[in-house]
């Protein structure tokens, strides 16, 4: 498990396995897992988190892109001068699935699984002012999230289109729905927050949530239809529903030349080279270039 509090992801498995061993079953297995520190507001971070993974040559079978932010205050930036809900629902989850190819590689048949919203069927991306720092469009929360989701669902139906037959690796996209009692909304004010938190008739909980993700990482039936859409020169990856099924992106994240202008701008951003995929895939290193990021 990847996260950015340490502390907390491991008092949530001691939790977890604490109340499993107070289980009459004698049966239940407690959980083995190891942390290790990951922040999506740091693109070092994520760069350092992919190197040290990958010199273990340990196999990545699934990795889940799960993080996300929701934020109502006022713009705000990471240390790598990004917008921050661009740079922790877009870019450094690009960046982690490009470098960690190598070793999902090494777990194929394997998948990249980007938790998505439906917030994306609201959002448009502006390619020349992704950081919302000129004056054509100014910035709101709104703006943020739902960009910020548009992206990643084109930068992964582009990476879907890049990734060669032979690499095992598929790549999907899918919708928890509108899940309630999550942190996801944590920075919104305290009034729309229970508000939020209050539709219990319209919301799965996060159990109910995490089916969609859940099966978008495991059922085998996922793969076959990535395969059939990467056969037809579809100009979208799988995309799963939060019924579970395989449902549909929006007209702006079908556009096929859009999609190729977002991803572009994202490897310059995160500072990788056009051919990364190809030359991480072929057993080569690639440089994550330090910049100014900015617009």
């Amino acid at each position: 498990m990847a996260a950015r509090n340490t502390k907390a992801a491991y008092d949530l498995i001691n939790r977890w396995n604490h109340e499993r061993s107070s289980e009459d079953d004698d049966g239940a297995k407690l959980l083995d897992i190891e942390v290790m520190k990951l922040d999506l507001l740091s693109l070092q971070s994520v760069a350092k988190f992919a190197q040290e993974w990958n010199s273990r040559s340990r196999p990545v079978n699934v990795l889940i892109n799960n993080a996300g932010i929701y934020s109502m205050k006022p713009q705000s930036f990471s240390e790598d001068e990004f917008e921050t809900h661009l740079q922790v629902n877009h870019l450094a989850p690009s960046l982690l699935s490009i470098l960690l190819l190598p070793s999902l590689k090494k777990g194929s048949p394997s998948r990249i699984v980007n938790n998505r919203s439906t917030g994306h069927f609201l959002g448009f991306v502006d390619v020349d002012d992704m950081n919302f720092t000129s004056s054509r469009r100014k910035f709101s929360g709104f703006k943020g999230y739902t960009s910020s989701k548009l992206a990643q669902v084109m930068f992964s139906s582009i990476l879907q289109k890049k990734l060669p037959k032979a690499s095992g690796i598929s790549v999907v996209c899918a919708s928890p729905g509108f899940v309630r009692y999550t942190n996801v909304v944590r920075d919104l004010p305290k009034m729309l927050q229970h508000v939020f938190q209050s539709l219990i008739f319209f919301a799965y909980t996060p159990k109910e949530g995490c089916r969609s993700v859940l099966y978008a990482a495991t059922y085998p039936g996922v793969q076959d239809h990535s395969k059939s859409l990467k056969a037809q020169n579809s100009p979208v990856c799988a995309y799963i529903d939060h019924d579970c099924s395989f449902g549909y992106v929006s007209k702006e994240a079908q556009n096929l030349e859009a999609s190729t202008k977002v991803w572009e701008k994202t490897l310059d951003m995160i500072g990788l080279p056009s051919n990364a995929v190809d030359r991480l895939l072929s057993g080569h290193t690639v440089e994550v270039s330090k910049k100014d990021r900015l617009d």
